[in-house]
């Protein structure tokens, strides 16, 4: 069999040669220099390949914000709204609201749970929708607001018309959409996905200059405000800083295909990822993780040493070019490599010899080189990155040698939520440490890209990832992407036990189910609060929770 390639799948497999030629015609891409493309990604191939043709109705949700995407869109005729802060509630957007259970609420639950496994009503027209979804299929599918001019009425939005670019930051950076988008009118969209969009903006230079420009302008300035290092500069200093960052991207957008299948074969080689930094470089520019995780390791006989993990928000490498500002002869101590996919923006080191270093008497290396890390700590990190552990903020972990394999938790999780717990007591374990199949509410959720419905999402207090059960639509998207195997795809069955099907295939109706961290539940996880042993906990995946957790 071929090795498969890059355009085996098309993102809009109905894309044909003549809707090409009309995108051709197109003012926006018909000022890019197609020459500048290489033989092997025309222009011609990342639009039929790469796009897809998206048409809305009147009130069509286009993006909501909170949620992850992975295409920007081009309006090509009609009118969009963008809902200005503070934002549509989360019960407009398909959204399930959290609503906390009081005490007798969740007493009365303990003896009023379904009989039957994945029981649902199904009083809702006669079948289990939700009536607030538009299309035939799940590529297709639109969540709808019912009463667009009310949304009018009451929210501050803004226009979008024909020309409007929108979503190219949340899809080349991996981060949350900013604002809900909805159609006003009938539209015609040109969606792009992240592949092809960062091919426009790599090969032709008004692209790369008006997306950028808009990152700069948009979020740029705001994330380097909340960095400490910048945060007390004038505004003129802030844009300077600004106009000379560079943006960089490392590794896989979609790093959880290739490290299923590296974890199935059993590998795990630090070579194999994408360097950012070596040990020994010359130190030229600050980097900031703005999204996604990087390996902070050094050489050791033939191989590396973990050191440390970073996420959004850390940098690499101000201890060295402070140095090398006070004179010092110094070179990169440690590698950085990109564990998966990252995000970085690099800041040259002229800019902050200008503006940061004359301000600051002495750095702190937030880097510990590994000079007292214990063979127990080595050991701990090393298997939480290669596991990537690192992407939990409420991952399980149960103590094997406490644990009495008395299922308590297991009952308490089913208890809350109608008698169907959501999660397996097994997993992946270290010394006595095991950390159980239940989400882990993941700093970087690959789940919620691609979910056509947003019924997957984080709640707006606390960021849990919970899944709306009514307009999930049992597509499997969450399932299949989930890196660990903690999303399960079940039949669902009606309050009698009778399997619910598909009246149109006669096939049983799935949907998806996971650990909601007992977000209705007044007292937090059950599972956590029902181990009589205090063997299981919830713990966030950094290094110094970690240690404190595991080795404290």
């Amino acid at each position: 069999m071929a090795r498969p390639q890059r355009w085996d799948e098309p993102f809009g497999p109905d894309m044909t040669d003549e809707d090409v030629a009309r995108l051709m015609e197109r003012p926006e891409i018909a000022s890019i220099e197609a020459d500048k493309f290489p033989g092997h990604t025309p222009l011609e191939g990342i639009l039929k390949n790469d796009t897809r043709i998206v048409r809305v109705q009147p009130g069509d949700l286009v993006v909501r914000e909170g949620d992850y995407g992975n295409s920007a869109f081009l309006v090509m005729s009609g009118k969009l709204r963008v809902v200005l802060a503070p934002g549509l509630p989360g019960s407009l957007l398909g959204r399930q609201p959290v609503h906390r259970k009081g005490f007798f609420e969740a007493l009365s639950q303990l003896w009023r749970n379904r009989a039957h496994a994945e029981a649902r009503p199904t009083n809702r027209r006669g079948r289990y929708d939700s009536g607030l979804r538009r299309g035939p299929d799940a590529a297709h599918t639109h969540i709808y607001l019912q009463d667009t001019p009310s949304v009018l009425d009451e929210y501050r939005t803004a226009t979008l018309g024909d020309g409007a670019l929108f979503g190219e930051l949340a899809a080349l950076g991996r981060v949350p959409r900013t604002a809900t988008i909805f159609a006003e009118t009938e539209a015609e969209l040109l969606e792009i996905r992240r592949q092809g969009l960062r091919e426009l903006r790599r090969y032709d230079i008004g692209w790369r200059r008006l997306i950028d420009e808009r990152y700069r302008r948009n979020a740029l300035t705001v994330h380097l405000t909340e960095n400490p290092l910048f945060k007390g500069l004038d505004e003129e200093s802030l844009q300077q800083v600004a106009s000379r960052t560079l943006f960089e991207t490392y590794g896989s957008f979609d790093w959880h295909v290739s490290y299923k299948q590296m974890r199935k074969r059993g590998e795990s080689d630090i070579s194999k990822e994408p360097w950012i930094v070596r040990e020994g470089d010359y130190p030229d520019g600050l980097l900031m993780i703005r999204a996604g995780f990087a390996r902070v390791s050094v050489k050791t006989g033939r191989g590396h040493r973990t050191l440390t993990y970073l996420g959004a928000g850390d940098h690499f490498g101000l201890p060295e070019l402070y140095a090398l500002w006070k004179g010092e002869e110094t070179v990169m101590r440690a590698s950085l490599t990109a564990l998966g996919y990252v995000d970085v923006l690099r800041v040259p080191a002229p800019v902050l010899e200008e503006h940061v270093f004359p301000k600051v008497q002495s750095v702190e290396d937030p880097i510990a080189l590994g000079v007292d890390t214990t063979m127990a700590e080595v050991a701990l990190i090393e298997w939480a990155t290669d596991e990537r552990f690192i992407n939990g903020r409420q991952a399980m972990l149960i103590d094997l040698d406490r644990c009495v394999r008395c299922d308590d938790c297991v009952r308490a999780c089913a208890s809350t939520h109608d008698g169907n717990p959501r999660f397996v007591r097994q997993g992946k374990t270290f010394d006595h440490w095991m950390v159980a199949n239940a989400c882990m509410h993941c700093a970087d959720p690959v789940c919620m890209i691609g979910c056509p419905t947003g019924a997957i999402h984080r709640t707006p207090q606390g960021g849990m990832v919970v899944i709306n059960d009514v307009t999930c639509i049992g597509c499997a998207t969450c399932a299949n992407s989930c890196p660990y195997g903690n999303i399960r795809m079940v039949e669902i069955a009606d309050e009698k036990g009778n399997l619910l099907l598909d009246p149109d295939k006669q096939m049983p109706i799935l949907k998806a189910t996971k650990c909601d961290l007992c977000s209705t539940q007044p007292g937090g996880p059950a599972c956590a609060r029902a181990c009589p042993h205090d063997a299981l906990r919830r713990v966030d995946f950094q290094p110094e929770d970690l240690f404190e957790e595991t080795l404290g």
